[in-house]
């Protein structure tokens, strides 16, 4: 495994471990997310049932992305494609999330951090997952996991 492939893996395993916390707040009870709501300054959080299911859902979303990203960390090789797609994928998404900070109106830093972020990896990832997808001679890389 060369180093390139060991960083990606360690990036994409990070990445994977912080969306998979999100799990946590698919169960925690409005009265801790309200807390946190507060906590950053955001006021009450409303407790309508679109609220929660927005909040609930999109956690549980984060938590099964972040199990995607740790799968494909097990064999790069194989996830290339996959992996360069999410890499440019994540670089939109962040884009799209500054976009939507600044229109709702969230606290400047959260506007500046969030979207900078997503991009920052998902540029990393892009830029890491760009190979080896073919040896010396051409010929496919053999996966890690070959067989599978």
């Amino acid at each position: 495994m060369t180093s390139q492939e060991r960083f990606l893996k360690v990036l994409i395993r990070i990445l994977g471990t912080g969306s998979a916390t999100a799990a946590f707040f698919v169960v925690v009870p409005y009265a801790w997310m309200n807390a946190i709501h507060q906590w950053l300054g955001l006021g009450t959080l409303p407790d309508a049932p679109v609220v929660g299911y927005l909040a609930r859902s999109t956690s549980a979303f984060y938590a099964l992305f972040g199990g995607l990203l740790w799968v494909l960390s097990f064999d790069l090789r194989r996830h290339l494609l996959v992996l360069r797609y999410l890499g440019a994928a994540i670089v939109l998404f962040g884009v799209t999330l500054f976009v939507v900070d600044w229109v709702e109106g969230l606290p400047l830093s959260w506007r500046w951090w969030e979207g900078a972020i997503d991009v920052g990896y998902g540029i990393a990832i892009f830029w890491l997952s760009r190979g080896p997808s073919s040896g010396a001679d051409g010929a496919p890389v053999q996966s890690e996991q070959a067989g599978l």
